[in-house]
Parts: C-alpha cells; sequence; structure tokens
C-alpha cells in the first residue's frame, strides 16, 4: 500500500517494492540457470547409479575374495582396484556437479537479491555463472573418464569366448 505523505514514504515504499513486473522479468532470468539445475540433477542421477552398481561389484567381489586362489584371486585383485578408480572418479564426478548445483542457485538468488536491493553486480553474477559451468564441465569429464575406465576395464577372457573350436 502507497500512502503519500509530507516526509517522502510514498517513495521509500516504491524503493524496497519493485513492481510484478520487475519480479517477472527477474523470473524469466533465473529460468536458464533453472533449466541448468535440471540438468545436473539428471547427471547426478546418473552418476549416483553408476556408483551404486560398482558398490555392488565391490561387496560382490569381498566376499569371493578370500576364498579365491591363483589366476582367479589375481583377477579380483585386478577388479577391486579398478573398481576403486572409478569410485574415486564418480565421487569427484558427483562432488563436481553438487558444487555446479551450487553455484546455479547463487545464481539465482544473485539474481534476486540484486532486483530487491538494486544492487549492480552483474560481473559477481556472471562470474557465478561461469564457475557453476566450469564445475560443470569438469563433472561431465569424470563421468566420461569413469565411463571409458569402466569400458576398459570389461575384459572376456579369451576361454570364455571359445575362439579355438
Amino acid at each position: 500500500m502507497l500512502q503519500t505523505g509530507a516526509n517522502g514514504t510514498q517513495a521509500a515504499v516504491q524503493q524496497f517494492s519493485p513492481a510484478v513486473s520487475t519480479i517477472a522479468q527477474t523470473i524469466q532470468l533465473s529460468l536458464s540457470p533453472v533449466f541448468m539445475l535440471a540438468g545436473i540433477g539428471a547427471l547426478l542421477n546418473v552418476l549416483a547409479g553408476r556408483l551404486a552398481r560398482v558398490v555392488d561389484r565391490v561387496r560382490a567381489l569381498e566376499t569371493l575374495h578370500p576364498r579365491s586362489e591363483g589366476p582367479e584371486h589375481d583377477r579380483h585383485v585386478w577388479e577391486l582396484r579398478v573398481l576403486d578408480r572409478r569410485i574415486t572418479v564418480i565421487n569427484n564426478g558427483l562432488f563436481l556437479a553438487v558444487a555446479s548445483a551450487v553455484m546455479t542457485c547463487s545464481v539465482v538468488a544473485m539474481l534476486f537479491v540484486a532486483e530487491l536491493a538494486k544492487l549492480h553486480i552483474g560481473r559477481y553474477v556472471a562470474v557465478t555463472f561461469i564457475l557453476a559451468m566450469l564445475l560443470l564441465i569438469a563433472s561431465l569429464i569424470a563421468f566420461i573418464v569413469e565411463v571409458r575406465v569402466s569400458l576398459a576395464a570389461v575384459r572376456v577372457r579369451s576361454e570364455l569366448l571359445e575362439l579355438d573350436e
């Protein structure tokens, strides 16, 4: 509610109460980062799923490992080492994706704070968004590294292929 008074209360109320159209524009500006958050969420889901599968395989091998001998034991040790590497890479990817999501949320918050407080922080918003993108890129690189490690680890033993026949 606007009140007109001798001390300028109307101007003070307008200064701290932005127009609906201004808020609508800020919401429109924040849509791209929000879509980015949806993509990051999907990436987190994929990474978490891959981590769960790796952990399940580690648990299965941990039960087989003590009872194995010879080449089978060596194969278990080799696979456990590969799985440990995959866990590390996935964990790094998850961390980077979450950090990207936090930066993206910060961008949205900064857009609204800047509009409400009439701050000129465009440079900070841009730097934060660039940081969010770089973190997302690093997370995607970790994802492809993990995929490559997992594919390189899939070795079908020649005796199972029965190529001698």
